[in-house]
Protein backbone atom coordinates (compact mmCIF):
# COMPACT_ATOMS: atom_id res chain seq x y z
CA UNK A 1 0.00 0.00 0.00
CA UNK A 2 2.49 2.62 1.04
CA UNK A 3 0.92 6.01 1.47
CA UNK A 4 -2.73 6.80 0.97
CA UNK A 5 -3.12 9.38 -1.75
CA UNK A 6 -5.24 12.50 -1.34
CA UNK A 7 -7.18 11.85 -4.54
CA UNK A 8 -8.82 8.75 -6.03
CA UNK A 9 -11.07 8.23 -9.02
CA UNK A 10 -12.66 5.19 -7.44
CA UNK A 11 -13.63 4.50 -3.81
CA UNK A 12 -12.87 0.80 -4.35
CA UNK A 13 -9.26 1.64 -5.19
CA UNK A 14 -8.98 3.56 -1.92
CA UNK A 15 -10.36 0.54 -0.04
CA UNK A 16 -7.84 -1.73 -1.78
CA UNK A 17 -5.01 0.65 -0.89
CA UNK A 18 -6.07 0.58 2.75
CA UNK A 19 -6.81 -3.12 3.36
CA UNK A 20 -5.53 -4.88 0.26
CA UNK A 21 -2.70 -7.35 0.13
CA UNK A 22 -1.96 -10.78 1.48
CA UNK A 23 -1.98 -10.03 5.22
CA UNK A 24 -4.05 -7.03 6.23
CA UNK A 25 -7.48 -8.63 6.22
CA UNK A 26 -6.18 -11.49 8.38
CA UNK A 27 -4.64 -9.02 10.83
CA UNK A 28 -7.91 -7.10 11.03
CA UNK A 29 -9.91 -10.32 11.39
CA UNK A 30 -7.86 -11.43 14.38
CA UNK A 31 -8.19 -8.01 15.99
CA UNK A 32 -11.99 -8.28 15.83
CA UNK A 33 -11.68 -10.78 18.69
CA UNK A 34 -9.55 -8.67 21.02
CA UNK A 35 -6.41 -6.53 21.14
CA UNK A 36 -3.27 -8.43 20.17
CA UNK A 37 0.44 -8.20 20.80
CA UNK A 38 3.04 -8.62 18.06
CA UNK A 39 3.82 -12.16 19.24
CA UNK A 40 0.12 -13.08 19.00
CA UNK A 41 0.17 -12.25 15.30
CA UNK A 42 3.38 -14.22 14.78
CA UNK A 43 1.69 -17.28 16.33
CA UNK A 44 -1.56 -16.88 14.39
CA UNK A 45 0.14 -16.10 11.06
CA UNK A 46 3.30 -18.24 11.12
CA UNK A 47 4.06 -17.71 7.44
CA UNK A 48 4.53 -13.92 7.80
CA UNK A 49 7.98 -12.51 8.48
CA UNK A 50 8.60 -10.07 11.33
CA UNK A 51 9.59 -7.38 8.84
CA UNK A 52 6.39 -7.81 6.82
CA UNK A 53 4.19 -7.91 9.90
CA UNK A 54 5.79 -4.71 11.19
CA UNK A 55 5.22 -3.03 7.82
CA UNK A 56 1.59 -4.16 7.61
CA UNK A 57 0.85 -3.00 11.16
CA UNK A 58 2.43 0.39 10.46
CA UNK A 59 0.40 0.82 7.28
CA UNK A 60 -2.83 -0.08 9.08
CA UNK A 61 -1.93 2.34 11.85
CA UNK A 62 -1.17 5.12 9.32
CA UNK A 63 -4.57 4.46 7.72
CA UNK A 64 -6.22 4.75 11.16
CA UNK A 65 -7.57 1.20 10.99
CA UNK A 66 -5.65 0.10 14.08
CA UNK A 67 -4.13 1.86 17.05
CA UNK A 68 -0.85 0.92 18.72
CA UNK A 69 -0.76 1.32 22.49
CA UNK A 70 2.59 1.26 24.28
CA UNK A 71 2.49 0.47 27.98
CA UNK A 72 5.12 2.14 30.16
CA UNK A 73 6.61 -0.93 31.80
CA UNK A 74 9.75 -3.01 31.67
CA UNK A 75 9.97 -4.84 29.39
CA UNK A 76 7.85 -2.60 27.15
CA UNK A 77 4.50 -4.00 26.12
CA UNK A 78 2.72 -2.99 22.92
CA UNK A 79 -0.86 -3.87 22.01
CA UNK A 80 -2.72 -3.36 18.76
CA UNK A 81 -6.48 -2.84 18.58
CA UNK A 82 -9.03 -1.69 16.04
CA UNK A 83 -10.22 1.88 15.73
CA UNK A 84 -13.83 2.68 14.87
CA UNK A 85 -12.85 2.50 11.19
CA UNK A 86 -11.41 -0.96 11.76
CA UNK A 87 -14.43 -2.20 13.72
CA UNK A 88 -16.73 -1.21 10.86
CA UNK A 89 -14.95 -3.73 8.64
CA UNK A 90 -16.58 -6.63 10.51
CA UNK A 91 -19.79 -6.06 8.55
CA UNK A 92 -17.80 -6.62 5.37
CA UNK A 93 -15.44 -9.42 6.42
CA UNK A 94 -18.02 -11.92 7.68
CA UNK A 95 -19.98 -11.94 4.38
CA UNK A 96 -16.68 -12.07 2.45
CA UNK A 97 -15.67 -15.17 4.43
CA UNK A 98 -19.10 -16.73 3.78
CA UNK A 99 -18.79 -15.96 0.07
CA UNK A 100 -15.36 -17.63 -0.01
CA UNK A 101 -16.74 -20.73 1.73
CA UNK A 102 -19.56 -21.01 -0.82
CA UNK A 103 -17.13 -20.48 -3.70
CA UNK A 104 -14.81 -23.16 -2.34
CA UNK A 105 -17.68 -25.58 -1.98
CA UNK A 106 -19.01 -24.98 -5.49
CA UNK A 107 -15.55 -25.17 -7.08
CA UNK A 108 -14.37 -28.23 -5.10
CA UNK A 109 -11.67 -26.30 -3.27
CA UNK A 110 -10.62 -27.79 0.04
CA UNK A 111 -10.48 -25.32 2.92
CA UNK A 112 -8.00 -26.84 5.32
CA UNK A 113 -9.48 -25.00 8.26
CA UNK A 114 -12.54 -27.26 8.11
CA UNK A 115 -10.42 -29.87 9.90
CA UNK A 116 -10.57 -27.66 13.00
CA UNK A 117 -14.21 -26.64 12.78
CA UNK A 118 -16.22 -26.85 15.94
CA UNK A 119 -19.30 -29.01 15.46
CA UNK A 120 -21.39 -27.15 18.06
CA UNK A 121 -24.40 -25.54 16.48
CA UNK A 122 -24.29 -21.80 16.07
CA UNK A 123 -20.56 -21.38 16.64
CA UNK A 124 -18.35 -19.77 14.03
CA UNK A 125 -15.25 -21.90 14.11
CA UNK A 126 -13.39 -21.06 10.94
CA UNK A 127 -9.68 -21.14 11.69
CA UNK A 128 -9.47 -17.61 10.39
CA UNK A 129 -12.30 -16.47 12.63
CA UNK A 130 -11.71 -14.47 15.78
CA UNK A 131 -13.15 -17.29 17.93
CA UNK A 132 -10.63 -19.89 16.76
CA UNK A 133 -7.74 -20.91 18.96
CA UNK A 134 -4.69 -22.33 17.28
CA UNK A 135 -3.49 -25.59 18.83
CA UNK A 136 -0.23 -25.07 20.68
Amino acid sequence: MGRIRKEYYCALQLAIDIVGGKWKLRIIWYLLESPKRFSDFMRRIPDISQKTLTQQLRELEDAKIIVRKVYAQVPPRVEYSLTDYGLRLQKILSPLRDWARAYASEEDILLLNTIHENQEEGKDSCSCSPTYSDPV
